[in-house]
């Protein structure tokens, strides 16, 4: 018998786009998978297409929840709730190619040092023609967890949605924060920026390799309700810059420099940092007292670029 997967779908008011994401999970050609649907007590129609849908397949799971928890606990559940041994979780405006499952399982059942698998991934802009395609860092095969780790850290070329990627059900489990602790008085239960990128920080921390599939097996849809259309303004940098501030200062201290050269120049490069309350280094950081930037002459350019924008800008408006 091959080993179980479970689909998580957490969902809440997605009722244009729920049914399209379960098909796309139905249709795996890897055939013992699960699918586990959470409703976040949604305030339309979302519910009843999720049950004319678990009517109809016996592989549906469905529960919802009596009040709104809100997303990351509504996340949590959709795991608690699973019984596979690897889990994927599939957002509920998102949708996954059929091969997904199938080509990626392999580098888990396989590997031990392997902490997950992503896809290459495309973003397409609904109800347009625009799309582009992210994440393809190389041939498929496995890399070491050094180069997620400070990708994502210092790059932009590396997924921090786990939308395009398959674990262990039980680095899921173990790796899910439904909050983070932060000096600023942000409940990152309720925006759910950073919560996403922590589960695959952390296991990457906790394993030495991750694997990378060459195909583009992953589609991310970016529309007026998704929170990366929402979260404008510098705002998902920003609070992503305060998980990975997080991250270095309980795991990588060694990296503590680096991250700050990027942060000091977000708050420069985002005004509206002063409205989450980030006004200097210091607020990214629960405890790190080390506030040493790397001076360099990439980091000068980048600061002219910076600050040659903002007046740009102004002259514009």
């Amino acid at each position: 018998m091959k080993s179980k997967v479970s689909i998580l779908i957490p969902v809440y008011n997605r009722e244009k786009y729920i049914k399209e994401a379960v098909l796309s999970a139905l249709n795996q050609t890897y055939e013992n998978i699960e699918i586990v649907i959470v409703d976040n007590k949604s305030t339309e129609n979302t519910w009843s297409i999720v049950k004319d849908l678990a009517k109809k397949d016996k592989r549906i799971k469905i529960f919802q929840n009596e009040t709104n928890i809100g997303p990351v606990k509504n996340w949590k559940r959709c795991i608690d709730e699973a019984t596979g041994e690897y889990g994927k979780i599939l957002w509920s405006d998102d949708l996954i190619a059929p091969s997904f499952i199938e080509n990626t399982i392999s580098f888990l059942k396989e590997n031990d040092d392997v902490g997950f698998v992503y896809t290459g991934a495309e973003i397409f802009v609904d109800g347009t023609s625009q799309k582009k395609d992210v994440y393809f860092i190389g041939d498929t095969g496995v890399y070491s967890s050094e180069q997620y780790i400070k990708g994502i850290l210092f790059s932009k070329n590396f997924p921090v949605s786990p939308g395009c990627a398959l674990f262990r059900l039980s680095d899921l489990k173990k790796n899910l924060l439904i909050d983070i602790p932060n000096k600023i008085g942000s409940d990152f239960s309720t925006h759910a920026i950073g919560n996403d990128l922590l589960i695959f920080l952390l296991t990457a921390h906790q394993y030495r390799k991750f694997a990378f599939v060459n195909e583009k097996l992953s589609f991310f849809r970016a529309h007026d309700g998704s929170i990366s259309i929402q979260s404008n303004n510098g705002k998902l940098t920003l609070y992503y810059d305060i998980t990975k501030a997080y991250f270095v200062e309980n795991f990588r201290e060694d990296l503590i420099p680096e991250l700050n050269k990027n942060i000091w120049i977000h708050l420069r490069k985002y005004p509206d940092a002063k409205k989450y309350n980030m006004n200097s280094l210091e607020d990214f950081y629960v405890k790190n007292p080390n506030f040493e930037i790397v001076w360099s002459w990439k980091l000068i350019i980048n600061i002219i670029r910076v600050e040659l924008s903002k007046v740009f800008t102004a002259f514009v408006k």
